[in-house]
């Protein structure tokens, strides 16, 4: 895999804000909305009349953004085998600084190896298909791959499911991405949008769900789910109070066996806890 320095940023981003493509108006509210990332959407946000049009807006507002504001910009472009795709790829190169390309519907390594060298920006696949799915370790492993993300909604239509509100049919897939991205070396992966836009309930408790699985951030589709997101996904502060005083017991036991709140410290236990103050420091 080779993927330039450049994009850590993207790496160690939470939130992802899809912003329309074509409504260049919003691109700044949407940077200034808290967002570690945004992503201007020139796939299903956009009419299909407007790929063009949408394109265009976007290669004349560049120039308003400063350096720091294009390191955490995607351009989500439309998929491969569509009538947009090379043109959105060719439109890219032509983005000075531009952070990452968010390629949906990913079904195999040569899609993200062509979009990285067509465009000269590193690719964050969305797993969206069955074949996606199947193909995830080589799309994982492929040439300019930053991350992956899952396209859960897209998937489920895919597949034919239906999935509960707790989405509990799609833990194989959540746990294969997890797993694929870590063979891999990645960043944690992407999880998908919360479709309900006004109910912090139900975002928490998806955000919640996707910390548990391993994920590192999430879509976010209205600026309003931002701040749940960066709150569900960061470490408590009883986790960061244990986690330090684990290391403190640590230090304090010479290297031997000891405890903490009663319960035995092995070294996997010291492993999380300075991965939870490694995720606060970052």
């Amino acid at each position: 895999m080779n993927v330039p320095s450049r994009p850590s940023l993207l790496g160690l981003a939470r939130s992802f804000l899809f912003v329309p493509g074509n409504r260049p108006e919003r691109f700044a509210k949407a940077l200034a909305s808290g967002a570690d990332a945004v992503i201007i959407d020139l796939e299903d946000a956009v009419p299909l009349d407007a790929k063009d049009t949408a394109r265009a807006a976007l290669a004349q507002a560049w120039s308003d953004f400063d350096a720091d504001q294009r390191a955490r910009l995607l351009v989500r472009v439309n998929p491969a085998g569509t009538p947009w795709h090379e043109a959105d790829l060719a439109a890219l190169g032509h983005l000075p600084g531009l952070g990452a390309l968010m390629l949906p519907k990913a079904e195999n390594a040569q899609q993200v190896e062509q979009a990285f060298r067509t465009s000269g920006v590193p690719v964050l696949p969305l797993i969206e298909s069955a074949e996606g799915v199947g193909q995830m370790d080589a799309i994982a492993r492929a040439e300019g791959t930053l991350r992956l993300g899952l396209g859960h909604i897209d998937l489920q239509a895919d597949l034919g499911m239906r999935c509960g509100p707790d989405e509990a049919e799609l833990a194989p897939v959540r746990l294969a991405l997890v797993v694929a991205s870590r063979r891999a070396g990645l960043p944690a992966p992407v999880d998908g949008v919360t479709t309900a836009t006004q109910d912090a309930e139900v975002l928490a408790a998806d955000a919640q769900r996707s910390r548990r699985f391993g994920f590192g951030a999430k879509l976010c589709i209205h600026p309003a789910q931002v701040a749940g997101v960066h709150q569900a996904l960061a470490p408590t502060v009883a986790e960061c109070d244990w986690a330090r005083r684990v290391l403190a017991a640590e230090v304090a036991a010479g290297g031997g066996a000891f405890s903490v709140d009663g319960k035995m410290v092995d070294p996997p236990v010291l492993l999380l806890a300075r991965k939870i103050l490694q995720t606060v420091a970052q």
